[in-house]
């Protein structure tokens, strides 16, 4: 029946249904093709007459009748002298020449640069890409073959891989920094569309367009770039250290407890710190003519010095508890010694300068602080 059938078929024709075939055979029984039947090219098509395994001829959009006329290369290849009056055994190959712009890219494995501001980055990209057909001939000769229907599935997988080789040297050569890629995608992306036309000019395939939808870096650089956006915003590291605190504040604020108090109190003291630094070196404020001293201060005496004698060191005192000796105290600290106990008036003390050990009740310095101790209990009968 198939026979019989195509008989009686007299044009040849291709309906794309799909948006994803580049070729497709048309199909015949035994490839035998009626003399004298009709072949229809439409708009985004070409056909490519393949004879015993050889391209015979290539017709672009139109409508043609095959007969010796239509067909010079194909007669010459048969020698036919007799009016073609008998089918003829050929192949059809309908190619569309239109873009295929569904194609998407992107890096499995990050592409390392050398940035002048941040040395050796690791980079990554997608986007999209469109592909179409501008040899068929070339086409079928290298990547289709006698596949009767060949998809662009078959050849993205290719692409892909195509671009990704070719996109480390693209981005590097460029000699775009890494801050200014974003401004750049659109000159890189053309510039890697015609490497990768000139790359597959073998096989009839060109890449027209090229987007570059994104360029990520790993999450420790974009850290960086934010902190060099908040320094410049800040203007110097002065400025810069006290945002810092004053966001170690808000932190710890946020999280009340003991760790977060003790955070808020050295980060508020070392905040205060550098506050008083940077304010230390400010002209001292001018006091008003009108509250100006009359008299000028009297000048120092001769043989005097204007640098004071130096601060008189309190003592250190040391106690006996438990027959263990404690210290050095001052007396700041004794007066929590006496609130914890371990000072009463029978404690033994000592300090610099003293011969021996002494109750503290003997010693006169001591007395203000054992004012309300009580003296030991009187022996019980």
């Amino acid at each position: 029946m198939d026979r019989i059938r195509g008989e009686f078929i007299d044009i040849i024709e291709w309906t794309d249904d799909g948006r994803d075939t580049i070729v497709w055979r048309f199909p015949r029984y035994g490839n035998e093709i009626k003399m004298g039947a009709r072949l229809v090219v439409r708009e985004s098509q070409v056909a490519v007459f393949v004879n015993e395994g050889r391209l015979a001829d290539v017709y672009q959009p139109g409508t043609y009748t095959l007969s010796t006329q239509n067909m010079p290369v194909l007669s010459t290849l048969k020698g036919w002298k007799h009016g073609f009056e008998s089918p003829f055994k050929a192949e059809v190959y309908f190619v569309t020449t239109r873009q295929f712009t569904d194609f998407k890219w992107g890096t499995q494995n990050p592409v390392i640069l050398r940035d002048a501001d941040f040395g050796m980055v690791r980079v990554r990209a997608f986007g999209t890409f469109a592909a179409k057909v501008v040899d068929a001939a070339a086409l079928l000769r290298e990547l289709v073959g006698t596949d009767p229907q060949f998809r662009t599935e078959e050849v993205g997988e290719h692409l892909r891989q195509l671009i990704v080789s070719k996109l480390g040297s693209a981005l590097g050569s460029s000699g775009v920094p890494l801050l200014d890629l974003a401004a750049r995608q659109d000159g890189i992306g053309q510039q890697l569309a015609e490497t990768l036309t000139q790359e597959l000019a073998a096989t009839g395939i060109a890449v027209p367009r090229f987007y570059i939808e994104n360029i990520s870096v790993p999450p420790e650089v974009e850290a960086a770039i934010d902190t060099r956006s908040r320094m410049t915003i800040a203007g110097n590291l002065d400025d810069y250290a006290k945002l810092q605190a004053a966001d170690a504040i808000q932190t710890a604020a946020a999280n009340p407890g003991t760790g977060g108090d003790a955070l808020g109190l050295g980060v508020g003291m070392a905040l205060g710190q550098r506050i008083v630094q940077s304010t230390s070196g400010a002209a001292a404020p001018q006091v008003p003519a009108a509250q100006a001293p009359a008299q000028p201060a009297p000048a120092p005496a001769p043989g005097s010095s204007d640098v004071p004698p130096p601060l008189p060191t309190a003592p250190r005192w040391f106690i006996a508890v438990g027959g263990q000796q404690q210290g050095p105290y001052d007396e700041s600290a004794l007066a929590g010694q006496v609130a914890a106990g371990n000072l009463t008036r029978t404690t033994l003390v000592w300090r610099s300068g003293q011969a021996a050990w002494q109750p503290a009740d003997r010693i006169p310095e001591l007395t203000p602080l054992l004012a309300d101790v009580p003296p030991p209990l009187p022996p019980q009968g």
